[in-house]
């Protein structure tokens, strides 16, 4: 089953996907999910430890019972936790809906959400700071599998600011094996 130390990185992709430069670089969540891959290969001391390095490609083409989903599965099992970037592109695709219900509802995995249009904590917070926003809220909606299952693991909120994305990938709250309550948090 793996020894639980990766993070596995969900994000939105339009299908069929295409890793050529052009179709990469133009859909704007796997962008993000790169980053955190350029911010590790700069950095070694990054806390970014990613599960699709741990088994071979496939491609889109594959057959999705045989090969991608059963792919996506061993990468889920061998994580500690999900990053998921949600923006306002992101659709309800089969892959993203299969990553977040196996990772919630059937690993338990705890979830780092990261709204990549956002770019500080506040942003994210009523004007009390009290509380997550109706406007993030909203977005909870692209993704009903999500939004539907997120009282069931510890869920941590942020903007994409890598300190904050740093602070949340060392949180031993948010790894499988320490999880703290099933919750919605966010960064003070």
């Amino acid at each position: 089953m793996g020894n639980k130390t990766s993070n596995y990185s969900a994000f939105y992709v339009s299908e069929p996907f295409s890793e050529s430069s052009l179709g990469a670089h133009a859909t704007k969540d796997f962008y993000y999910y790169n980053l955190l891959r350029a911010w590790k290969g700069k950095d070694s001391s990054f806390p970014f430890n990613d599960s699709h390095d741990k088994t071979y490609n496939v491609r889109d083409g594959s057959d999705w019972e045989k090969t991608l989903k059963p792919r996506l599965r061993e990468r889920l099992n061998c994580s500690k936790n999900i990053v998921l970037f949600l923006s306002s592109i992101t659709k309800n695709s089969r892959a993203l809906r299969e990553e977040v219900d196996y990772g919630i509802n059937t690993l338990g995995l705890p979830v780092i959400v990261i709204y990549p249009e956002y770019d500080n904590k506040q942003s994210l917070l009523t004007l009390t700071g009290k509380s997550i926003n109706n406007t993030i809220k909203s977005l909870w909606d692209n993704l009903p599998i999500f939004r539907d299952s997120k009282s069931k693991v510890p869920i941590m909120h942020i903007p994409l600011d890598k300190s904050l994305i740093k602070s949340a990938l060392n949180d031993s709250d948010l790894m499988i094996n320490t999880k703290c309550a099933p919750n919605d948090y966010f960064f003070n």
